[in-house]
């Protein structure tokens, strides 16, 4: 495991020695991993930082609120509304490779514009060893690896925990003592909810997939997985009331695991399951069955995409 203690100091100074007295950018989504290295970073370089969070449309339910409350003491912090252009963007794409690599392209693309607005030279990314493992294999491509576009206007890319498992983050973020609700918080996809909607990413799918992980992670919170889910399928048979629908299927997935790279499908009571349908097949009447996956990575990966 990780000495946290040192590895703060050799991390604050490494930021340090590589930006300098130039400005930075660090990609902010809130999740565990951007968190800690965003934390790192400002106590590096402090105002040299601009943090910025873009709302894709892609993300939880109450995610940005979130986000502007938790970092409200970076008085940088960029909030960037980008949902219309990531859905254009998604527009006709089925392939769950071209999905990320769109993604990835979007997310440069709008930390660049930042980056001309305060005149940064450095990009901040809260890459870990998971996310290089499998995009350097055949797996698949992390938006913030593999997914990169080619050409990136920065003149460098500083990855401060890019050798760290997610368990070793955890322990660095709780040595920096942020915020509960941060360092536990339960792992969610760069790419958002386009990887848990299988095919086209549409506003409809979204919000569906967006609801039925709100149930999820509610539902299962008390059950503690590493990683709970809920993911759009596609459209079965169904009845609603005394009418037949033709609605949507929402797989539930839930998995425990040390640092993601394998995991073991959880064991959850039939009462939670039979809750967890109920709920999101009656809050939202376009569902028409749920389905809970037990297959274990491997031979299956956490998310569908």
């Amino acid at each position: 495991m990780v000495d946290s203690e040192s590895f703060i100091d050799e991390k604050v100074a490494e930021i340090e020695a590589a930006i300098g007295d130039s400005n930075a950018v660090i990609a902010l989504s809130g999740g565990v991993d951007s968190s800690t290295a965003a934390a790192l970073a400002y106590e590096a370089i402090g105002d040299q930082l601009t943090p910025v969070y873009v709302d894709t449309g892609l993300m939880r339910k109450g995610e940005t609120e979130e986000i502007e409350e938790t970092f409200s003491y970076m008085e940088s912090l960029r909030v960037v509304d980008a949902r219309e252009r990531f859905l254009d963007a998604l527009s006709g794409i089925t392939d769950p490779e071209e999905k990320r690599h769109a993604i990835g392209e979007g997310f440069i693309r709008e930390f660049e514009t930042v980056a001309r607005e305060v005149d940064a030279q450095f990009l901040v990314q809260g890459t870990i060893y998971p996310d290089r493992i499998e995009s350097e294999g055949t797996i698949k491509s992390h938006h913030n690896v593999g997914g990169l576009p080619e050409v990136v206007d920065f003149e460098g890319i500083v990855e401060p925990m890019r050798d760290l498992y997610k368990d070793e983050v955890r322990e660095v973020a709780r040595a920096l003592d942020l915020e509960e609700v941060v360092s536990e918080r339960m792992p969610f996809p760069g790419p958002g909810l386009a990887v848990r909607v299988l095919g086209e990413v549409t506003e409809e799918k979204l919000e569906v997939a967006r609801e039925a992980n709100h149930v999820v992670e509610e539902e299962l919170e008390e059950h503690e997985p590493w990683q709970a889910l809920a993911a759009v399928l596609g459209k079965a048979t169904g009845v609603k009331g005394d009418n037949r629908v033709h609605g949507w299927v929402v797989a539930v997935r839930s998995v425990e695991s040390r640092d993601g790279m394998t995991a073991r499908a959880q064991k959850v009571d039939w009462a939670t399951l039979q809750r967890i349908q109920s709920r999101i097949t009656g809050e939202n009447d376009t569902v028409s069955r749920v389905v809970y996956d037990v297959t274990h990575k491997p031979p299956a990966t956490i998310e569908y995409e």
